[in-house]
């Protein structure tokens, strides 16, 4: 039997310590203070106790690797995760559910490291019945004092956005206030790139049925799933391609034909009767190839020339017809399938069956240059629908594999090459030189209601959004080309920002006094900020290269916008974010909130504006309204 001494001993020799959050407790003996005279007094069954449970404290503690630390029983983790069986990862998650999904069991295992984290720091989540505005209820999870609510309902309620991102291996939410894309401008001049609208993209979307093969520009279906020419949508592919070409690298261009070294053992033939040449052409005053294939041969076959190119899909060419021709580019998607674009002599129309794609480019009996991207040809040409929108197609080119003509004619400058933007920027500025009519301006021929509320504009009617734009494009094909023709339609297009829109024009009164030009020429006038702006950028482009005489009335027209906008600027000032228009105004309705690519927009003219202006209602404005993209708001009372 041990001594009183010796038994009291050998327990201080043990420092004990516990650990609370995990029911574990933490050992260590200090070897020196163990009496070596107790070993020789001790039982053997006794002795072979002591050490047992030394050895097992201390194996136990390697084996954690923490130096002390004895790990829970399996039992005991077990029963941890049974009682936290709704637990989720420490990261707020845009789907914080409240019962395991398929996805999140699968999961389960590249999860455990977090819930061993949460169990080691004490978290406990439970569940707790959220009440929204004594409304409803949704479920949310407790941690305390803190509550946690599904991100699912605050991007909704808050109308916020939020993402999971994963960074090096590990996920990281990303929390946005708003998707407003802000880029910054470099102060603005009429010869160089238009607000941001090198950041443009007008042919992906999906109210752009097609790239006109004729025109070379957007057809709509905004408003008439047939298609239509809208000047708006024109301007913006015009003045975004320009835009592209001042900021964007130099373009990779590789010349496959030109005719001049009279090379034709590249071409290959469908069948013996076909043939090829090349030949002087007077008009053009160089060589060119003249084609001409048998009738038996379908669109497709003819006169083939490889071009194997995998790494640019703009292809251009000059081209004259001379009966019904097709030239037909062969590609191959990103999956390795072949698909074949066919641009045919006939009307402006586009058309798909299985992996043949059918573009009109008219009857192309004088020479033209044709620029056609083939990466929107094809995704248009297979996302044709007859509703008012084009399917987004995600499957890109990984190829260009050859170029046929088929029929009879002449062709040069077979090119393909990594972007076209001035190409693509004169076929806008022609396009509004073509059908600028004897008012001015470029006429929208499809019904608009903007809202209910507001009378229907009839066919025909005129925007001085599109006025505005349709003028910074063709000052800038002027000041490219000293072409009196673009300067002459500059001038002509201020006509109708004199005339008043009840009598056709697009000029409204604002509190009987005060100049609006209308995107929307609506009755009772609506006042669409945006809209409002872009014609005031167009006059201010026109009166800065014209000669005082030819800018004269445009310089008037300006200076009475600009005195309405710094007047009224502030009514479209929502405190969190942008109206619209002031139909709170004039229909007595609640304000139409600015959406945040529209948001963005209003910035961006504050930007311009600012640059060439130095009155400290754009500065200002612009810094709050740069605010309210971050969640800053408008101070209370």
């Amino acid at each position: 039997m041990l001594k009183h001494e010796e038994a009291s001993y050998f327990v201080q020799s043990n420092e004990v310590s516990k650990c609370s959050s995990h029911n574990q407790v933490s050992i260590s003996v200090d070897m020196r203070l163990v009496n070596p005279r107790l070993f020789s007094r001790l039982p053997v069954v006794t002795l072979l106790l002591v050490l047992s449970n030394f050895l097992t404290y201390h194996l136990v503690c390697i084996g954690r690797g923490d130096g002390g630390t004895i790990t829970r029983s399996k039992t005991e983790q077990r029963s941890q995760e049974v009682e936290s069986e709704y637990l989720q990862r420490p990261s707020l998650g845009h789907n914080l559910r409240y019962h395991q999904t398929n996805e999140e069991k699968q999961h389960q295992a590249a999860n455990n490291l977090a819930k061993v984290d949460l169990h080691t720091s004490g978290i406990r989540y439970q569940e707790i019945e959220c009440l929204i505005n004594g409304d409803y209820t949704i479920h949310g999870r407790r941690e305390g004092t803190e509550v946690y609510l599904p991100f699912t309902f605050l991007e909704k309620y808050f109308e916020v956005y939020g993402k999971i991102a994963e960074y090096d291996g590990y996920d990281r939410f990303e929390w946005q206030h708003s998707v407003a894309h802000v880029y910054q401008q470099a102060p603005y001049k009429p010869t160089g790139e238009f607000m941001s609208f090198d950041h443009y993209n007008v042919e992906p979307r999906d109210r752009v049925k097609m790239i006109s093969g004729v025109h070379g520009v957007p057809v709509s279906i905004q408003w008439d799933a047939q298609g239509y020419f809208y000047a708006i949508q024109v301007c913006q592919f015009g003045l975004s391609h320009y835009s592209k070409n001042l900021t964007h690298r130099e373009p990779r261009v590789k010349i496959y034909e030109d005719a001049e070294n009279e090379d034709l053992e590249k071409w290959s033939l469908a069948d013996q009767m076909s043939r090829i040449s090349a030949v002087r052409d007077e008009t053009t005053g160089s060589n060119v190839i003249e084609f001409q294939t048998t009738d038996s041969l379908s669109p497709g076959q003819g006169a083939t020339l490889p071009l194997n190119n995998r790494r640019t899909f703009v292809v251009s060419f000059d081209i004259l017809l001379m009966s019904n021709s097709t030239i037909t580019v062969t590609v191959q998607d990103d999956k390795d399938k072949p698909h074949s674009i066919h641009y045919v002599a006939m009307d402006d129309k586009v058309s798909h069956k299985g992996s043949h794609i059918f573009y009109g480019i008219g009857e192309c009996s004088q020479w033209r240059r044709v620029t056609r991207d083939l990466v929107v040809d094809f995704q248009k040409g297979l996302g044709q629908t007859n509703k008012r929108y084009v399917t987004n197609i995600q499957i890109g080119l990984s190829r260009v594999n050859k170029f046929t003509v088929h029929g009879y004619g002449r062709i040069d400058n077979i090119t393909l090459s990594s972007s076209s933007h001035m190409a693509q920027f004169f076929d806008a500025a022609n396009w509004l030189l073509k059908n600028q009519d004897s008012n001015g301006g470029w006429p929208v021929m499809v019904d608009r209601l903007l809202a209910p509320g507001f009378q229907v504009l009839s066919p025909g009617w005129y925007s001085a959004m599109a006025q505005g734009q349709a003028i910074s494009t063709l000052v800038r094909a002027y000041v490219r080309t000293k072409d009196r023709k673009y300067l002459d339609a500059c001038v002509k297009a201020t006509k109708l920002y004199q005339i008043p829109s009840s009598e056709g024009g697009v000029k409204a009164v604002l509190f009987d006094q005060y100049t609006w030009y209308e995107e929307y020429p609506t009755t009772p006038s609506s006042y669409v900020l945006n809209g409002f702006i872009y014609s005031l950028i167009g006059l201010y482009d026109l009166i800065t290269i014209a000669s005082p005489e030819e800018g004269r009335d445009a310089l008037q027209l300006y200076e009475d916008g600009i005195r309405s906008l710094k007047k009224f600027l502030l009514l479209f000032d929502g405190g969190t974010g942008t109206i619209y228009d002031l139909r709170h105004v004039t229909l007595g309705k609640a304000p139409n909130l600015a959406r945040w690519d529209y948001h963005a927009t209003h910035i961006a003219q504050l930007q311009l504006l600012a640059s060439i202006d130095p009155d400290p209602v754009y500065k200002t404005t612009l810094q709050r309204w740069l605010g309210y993209t971050k969640g800053i708001r408008a101070k209370h009372n």
